[in-house]
């Protein structure tokens, strides 16, 4: 595996070590089976008995059938950094430009409520603001290129394991 260690900041750490031990149930520094589930579960994720079987071999780089937490960190890491997106940048400009009504380089709300309206998604108040909420990560009230690509690919990557 010739594959460039990831770096991750010492807030990241320590809040992946924290993480860790609290469902590493009886303090071994190792997770089982039955613990790394509990940990994706409380992350709102759903893996199947499969998947976690999959998921511990792929991080099991000692082969003791454990996660430890060297191996923990190199399994969650590349979820934490800038996420390579399913979607090319050509993709996601022409996806904002549909919601971008006005094309002022920013989606409102209203051009958000119009565009899932014709899409046939009709938005209840509460799930516009939501929406906004959610992707509006500098608190403007309205919705940048950046924050939308941000948005489509985090919820793609959400969506592979619900």
């Amino acid at each position: 595996m010739n594959k460039e260690p990831v770096k991750l900041d010492d807030e990241q750490l320590a809040e992946l070590r924290e993480i860790f031990r609290s469902f590493d149930r009886n303090n071994d520094g190792s997770l089982t089976q039955l613990e790394l589930g509990s940990l994706l579960r409380s992350l709102g994720l759903k893996p199947s008995p499969d998947q976690l079987e999959t998921l511990i071999q792929k991080a099991d780089t000692n082969s003791n059938g454990l996660v430890e937490f060297s191996e923990f960190v190199s399994l969650v890491a590349p979820e934490l950094l800038p996420a390579k997106s399913p979607y090319t940048e050509e993709q996601l400009r022409q996806l904002f430009w549909m919601f971008d009504r006005d094309g002022n380089g920013y989606i409102t709300a209203a051009e958000l409520a119009h565009s899932m309206a014709k899409l046939g998604h009709a938005l209840s108040a509460e799930e516009l603001t939501g929406m906004i909420r959610e992707a509006d990560t500098d608190g403007d009230g309205r919705i940048s290129f950046q924050e939308f690509s941000q948005a489509i690919t985090s919820a793609a990557f959400d969506n592979s394991w619900a």
